[in-house]
């Protein structure tokens, strides 16, 4: 039977071709799991010295990579590492310094609605699930999650040679790359209306042993990490984020929520997510987002991976706060965030005790009227910030700075986002007495230097 051209597909059965090409290229001749495992992990070794955008341009195959593989990275470097020419500068500029203000409730949005958010895709899930990568080793993903957005969109992370955006997200593209083929078996292109990849009994514990057992029917599931999926992961961390602040009552002006969205849109290039499929204002990403939503609502699986991937997330939130009472906290507040319809997909709509929902009622009532009367006398007061900063500073502290987690980021991010959550502590735009109070309900002590 002829092929469908490519653009003649749905979205959830388009790929990534630069990518795929180049994984099929690095992977060739490699048979089973074991050897699979083996030749990425020599491939990795080489992406590990891709942490700067400038060390892009610099770097050269180490000698001890297959010819194949070193072959495939140059190309796929010279074809991939530059930025659309529709990108602009001073938007993400503008989008860095948004982040860099919001700071820790950045954090705060990423862990209880960013994250959940992308758990409602059942297959997105299901790739999860089988990866173990959240039900058991919950820090692994946020601190690989973290991994990417830090160099993104800490200030010239995009833009400059010094910044490690486009280098992290070059190496992301590759990790989703390597997922399709290990579930698939060979590459995207031949699993088009072939029959399913069954599923075996893992040879091995590691990931890649799981992922290549695992099984996959592209003709019902689509292929894994498709372009839809990735595109609505993007909008996980754009939309979702605005849409945060908004029912935080923190909402950006309408050109500054299109400057974070733009920003992102240039990461998903650098991703290979196509640019049909990217949002540019806020009224179209809530479009894009909620319809894709809809449609993975009518696949059902059995067992469905989601309630688990979304318990454990908020366990580890948990452990985070010291007080019995204040423990549902991070539940409650994702279910303020993500809604309805994806809090009863995570399985996050379970009764709460009726004490805890009434102080996070009570609570969230009491903030917002006492920011809204303060703003009248005092523009830019919020509680509501300063909350969720405190509660961003515990999470940041335990997921990302703290190195006997499973997984170490790079040297050079690591500097830099230890700087960067050192000056996010002190909060610029609160007074002293607030500064103070969140110092305490993160739990450190108040820097004696503090105006």
């Amino acid at each position: 039977m002829d092929r469908i051209a490519p653009e003649l597909l749905s979205p959830t059965l388009r790929a990534d071709p630069p990518a795929d090409d180049t994984v099929a290229r690095m992977l060739a001749g490699a048979s089973g799991p074991a050897e699979l495992s083996a030749r990425i992990a020599q491939i990795n070794a080489e992406l590990a010295r891709w942490q700067t955008n400038g060390a892009l341009a610099s770097w050269r195959p180490g000698p001890g990579l297959d010819p194949r593989a070193a072959e495939a990275l140059i190309d796929y470097l010279a074809a991939c590492q530059h930025l659309p020419a529709w990108t602009d500068r001073a938007a993400i500029a503008r989008a860095e310094m948004l982040f860099m203000d919001m700071s820790m409730l950045s954090c705060t949005l990423l862990f209880c609605a960013s994250l959940p958010e992308c758990y409602v895709l059942p297959d997105l899930s299901a790739v999860l699930h089988a990866a173990g990568q959240l039900e058991a080793h919950t820090d692994y993903r946020v601190r690989s999650t973290a991994a990417m957005i830090f160099p993104v969109m800490l200030a010239g992370g995009l833009t400059t040679p010094e910044g490690g955006g486009v280098a992290q997200a070059l190496k992301v593209r590759l990790i989703h790359a390597t997922i399709r083929y290990l579930i698939l078996r060979g590459t995207p292109r031949d699993a088009i209306d072939a029959p399913p990849v069954p599923p075996l009994a893992p040879a091995g514990s590691g990931i890649y042993h799981t992922l290549y057992a695992h099984g996959w029917d592209t003709s019902v599931n689509g292929l894994p990490c498709n372009q839809e999926e990735l595109a609505y992961t993007l909008l996980t961390f754009s939309y979702v984020f605005v849409r945060g602040l908004r029912t935080l009552r923190l909402a950006l002006a309408p050109q500054d929520e299109e400057a974070y969205l733009h920003t992102w849109n240039v990461l998903g290039h650098v991703l290979g997510i196509e640019q049909g499929l990217m949002a540019t204002t806020m009224l179209q990403a809530q479009h894009d987002f909620e319809a894709i939503q809809a449609r993975a609502r009518l696949l059902v699986r059995s067992p469905d991976p989601r309630p688990l991937l979304a318990a454990d997330l908020m366990k580890a939130m948990e452990n985070e706060i010291p007080i019995r009472l204040l423990k549902p906290v991070p539940t409650l507040l994702t279910r303020l965030l993500c809604k309805g319809d994806a809090t009863r997909d995570l399985g996050l709509d379970a009764r709460v005790p009726l004490l805890a929902r009434a102080v996070f009622a009570l609570g969230l009532a009491g903030v917002r009227c006492v920011d809204a009367v303060a703003r009248v006398f005092v523009p830019g007061f919020s509680l509501s910030r300063m909350l969720t900063r405190a509660l961003g500073q515990r999470l940041v502290t335990h997921f990302l700075l703290d190195q006997t987690r499973p997984l170490r980021l790079p040297d050079a991010l690591l500097g830099n986002v230890n700087a960067t959550a050192t000056a996010w502590r002190t909060d610029p735009k609160a007074s002293h007495w607030m500064r103070r109070l969140e110092a305490r309900l993160a739990g450190r002590a108040a820097r004696p230097d503090q105006p």
